[in-house]
């Protein structure tokens, strides 16, 4: 809950950071249909430029649905210098939303390295290598973390309190675990779709005879593991949204908990109709919306969990 009410000028800077934050969850989400569609090597293994040009002339709709990824993630990128920018000239220099401001920033710097390393390498389209399970580990935890200051910035330029230290060290045995988890939850997703792209099972009981078959890609072996650490950390994030709750008595986790809570049910619920429906594509990126949308829950609450006492106003 805000501690008081922002100046105005705040408030539409908030405004501002929020629509940022949504332009960048949906190019994450065209980022996942370049991935599921294949169209990864649409530009060939050329960063920045596609196909060694500029705009490229070529027809072929990997290309046109790579070109648009990287003009849209352009895009965020300049939104995101932006707000960086306004919110230097806004607030003060030790704030928490200036911080965050700051991460973001730098963190998109290196998501689009993240990205360019994808292509360089053709870490991209039919590439079933080992190496690229580990490129896509580190980038979810870096886009991860940019969502974490994306969100973080208009919650605080929102007037909501930020981080008290003494509630930092009382409360960080169960937050640092609790995104701890989701970090692995979100690595193990990303591998999953990765071998749901390149190895596509028939039927249900065809995929189940795959996880566990020892001829099997070890990228399809591994797919047994995001449900289960999925389940896992439902229950631990129901059971801690609660424990915020009691432990902030002020209110100030009660919103934050109730996202938390539904995200998680509704991120359980896509996941089982994702696999009986053997991944469409459709399905993987409502999934992939899903797991961000908790992500994101889950970072407000733990900031809610350690912000500072709430300032009530005397009569």
């Amino acid at each position: 809950m805000p501690t008081d009410d922002p100046p105005l000028a705040h408030r539409r800077l908030a405004n501002y950071a929020w629509a940022v934050l949504g332009f960048n969850l949906l190019v994450i989400l065209w980022g996942a249909y370049v991935r599921a569609s294949g169209s990864g090597a649409g530009c060939g293994a050329h960063w920045p430029l596609c196909n060694g040009e500029v705009v490229p002339r070529a027809v072929a709709v990997a290309t046109r649905i790579e070109f648009t990824h990287r003009v849209t993630s352009g895009l965020a990128f300049l939104a995101v210098a932006v707000l960086m920018w306004r919110v230097r000239r806004a607030v003060g220099v030790s704030t928490a939303a200036r911080r965050a401001a700051y991460a973001a920033m730098a963190l998109m710097v290196t998501e689009a390295l993240v990205g360019a390393g994808l292509v360089l390498f053709e870490m991209v389209a039919q590439n079933a290598s080992i190496a690229r399970a580990w490129w896509l580990a580190a980038h979810l935890m870096n886009t991860f973390a940019l969502l974490a200051a994306l969100v973080l910035t208009p919650w605080w330029l929102a007037g909501h309190a930020p981080p008290d230290r003494a509630r930092v060290r009382a409360e960080r045995r169960w937050v640092a675990p609790l995104l701890l988890g989701a970090l692995l939850v979100g690595v193990t997703g990303a591998v999953t779709a990765l071998g749901d792209t390149l190895f596509p099972a028939q039927s249900l009981a065809e995929g189940l005879r795959q996880d566990v078959s020892e001829t099997a890609h070890l990228l399809v072996r591994l797919r047994v593991w995001h449900p289960a650490a999925a389940v896992v950390l439902a229950i631990g994030a129901w059971w801690c949204a609660g424990y915020a709750t009691r432990r902030r008595p002020d209110g100030a986790a009660a919103r934050p908990a109730r996202w938390v809570r539904i995200a998680v049910v509704t991120q359980i619920a896509l996941g089982v109709v994702n696999l009986i429906l053997l991944a469409p594509i459709p399905l993987q990126l409502l999934h992939l919306l899903g797991a961000d949308l908790t992500w994101l829950a889950l970072i407000l609450l733990g900031a809610s969990a350690v912000s500072q006492p709430r300032v009530t106003s005397s009569a």
